[in-house]
């Protein structure tokens, strides 16, 4: 091959890598088809403009940086404020890199034969779900699973739509593989839930949300590691986002789940100890269930009955048991979460004040010789969480303080470290998943510095209100 054919070659690859990079931006920044939003482009747009001018503000007050620690150090309060902030910073970094030696050292467990495969049953609760909970029942009756081996119970909770219409619709088509009951009143998830287990007959109790949807594997691989760990009381699903087809939060919060569950949880199953099975699916070890059930439905917090966190709370009960907490991550679930500002706060409201709680409940027996083996692992993650909740009202006092004195150093300072940050997410993301989807860890990152970051101190201070605000019911003092 001569030099002009070679230069040729390298031309036309050169040109095809162009087209190929052209065409990645394109798709990222053009909307495409009827189910996109038309605002997400101006998002994502608007999201590296934003960057963009954190990073010049940075550039050009970057040397106020330095004045301002001086200024801070120069008295006792502000010196012991950087100690503080920099041992955390520190412990954070150290922690980051735990984690992440023990997502490495994660494997989901192998699913087993339908030989070995418990008998399960899943508990279904609704409320005004309508023709979601038709969905739900339908995905799990196309599972892979033993017919004899699964009893699906679905609860109406007092539904104040046409909930129940679509329950009798599913039984009417599925015959004797759903069993339904109403509830005479709405009386909470938690009450339904308590009515599935005492009606249940398996030797696991899977619960699944009634906006959920589960692949065709997802129920025998969830129960699994119940056969290969004998001390395994319950395992956490791995939960994606469905409605993201359309509206930029769902797309955002899905980035945010598969770190949640894919990152996060990774590497607390592989200490034995995830923190919060959840709701949307879950795997519950039956003895393990009957153990603390009536602690678990009779739980209160500052003298007001609990109503919300129950997913939190019956985790909480069965690691203090000593049993094995795990996470599944071919156990895949796809729900749906708010679309909408509102909705998303409540929903980050209900899930702060349920972490506060526990964290609570947590310090009462982490420390203890609960179970047998190591147990660093479970006190690691307790004090990172820990460690946020306390922390949360000195922060939030320094974030104040640093943006009325220096508010362009703070928008440059802040937008930096979104970017540094959050770009691992987008890595993780995009080495399982797409990469166009990924870029909106950076806009989560941005909305929840800026408009979410009242919620752990708002949590906090109204832990014990009730109330699951997501559902049309009103917030209970």
């Amino acid at each position: 091959m001569n030099t002009n054919n070679i230069l040729k070659r390298l031309q036309s690859i050169k040109n095809q890598n162009i087209q190929a990079f052209s065409n990645y931006i394109k798709s990222i920044f053009h909307t495409k088809g009827k189910t996109e939003s038309p605002y997400n482009r101006m998002i994502l747009i608007s999201t590296f403009v934003c960057i963009s001018i954190g990073l010049y503000f940075f550039y050009v007050f970057h040397n106020d940086l330095e004045q301002f620690n001086a200024d801070k150090t120069s008295t006792s309060l502000g010196l012991t404020f950087v100690v503080i902030a920099t041992v955390l910073f520190i412990y954070q970094v150290l922690f980051f890199l735990f984690k992440a030696y023990n997502f490495y050292k994660y494997k989901p467990v192998a699913t087993v034969s339908d030989k070995e495969l418990p008998s399960i049953t899943v508990i279904v609760p609704a409320y005004n779900e309508g023709k979601q909970v038709w969905d739900t029942l339908m995905s799990l009756t196309e599972s892979h699973y033993p017919e004899e081996k699964i009893q699906i119970i679905s609860i109406d909770d007092g539904s104040l739509d046409n909930t129940w219409d679509w329950m009798l619709d599913a039984k009417d088509k599925l015959g004797n593989k759903l069993e339904i009951y109403q509830q005479p009143e709405n009386k909470g998830k938690r009450h339904a839930l308590y009515r599935g287990f005492n009606l249940g007959t398996g030797e696991v109790f899977v619960t699944v949300d009634s906006d959920s949807i589960v692949t065709k594997d997802t129920l025998r691989n969830l129960v699994s590691p119940f056969v290969k760990d004998e001390n395994c009381g319950a395992v956490a699903g791995n939960i994606r986002v469905l409605n993201n087809k359309k509206e930029m939060l769902p797309k955002m919060l899905d980035v945010s789940f598969v770190m949640s569950f894919e990152f996060v949880r990774s590497a607390e199953s592989n200490l034995n100890s995830v923190l919060c099975t959840p709701g949307a699916l879950a795997a519950y070890r039956s003895t393990a269930v009957f153990k603390c059930l009536p602690e678990w439905i009779n739980q209160t917090f500052m003298g007001q009955p609990s109503d919300i966190g129950e997913d939190r709370a019956m985790t909480n009960m069965i690691l203090k048991q000593g049993k094995h907490v795990l996470f599944q991550k071919n156990a895949v679930a796809y729900t749906n979460v708010p679309e909408k500002y509102p909705g998303l706060y409540k929903m980050f409201i209900r899930w702060g004040r349920s972490n506060v709680r526990e964290n609570i409940a947590m310090a009462k027996y982490v420390f203890t010789d609960f179970r047998e083996g190591s147990k660093i692992g479970s006190r690691l993650l307790f004090i990172t969480q820990a460690s946020r909740i306390i922390m949360a009202y000195p922060f939030m006092a320094f974030m104040l303080f640093f943006v009325l004195t220096h508010p362009l150093l703070f928008l440059g300072s802040t937008l930096l470290s979104i970017l540094i940050l959050s770009t691992f997410s987008v890595m993780f993301y995009s080495y399982r998943y797409e990469i166009k989807e990924s870029i909106w860890a950076y806009t989560y990152s941005i909305l929840y510095t800026f408009a979410l970051f009242w919620i752990t101190p708002y949590a906090i201070a109204t832990a014990n209100r009730r109330g699951w605000l997501t559902r049309g019911l009103a917030e209970k003092k």
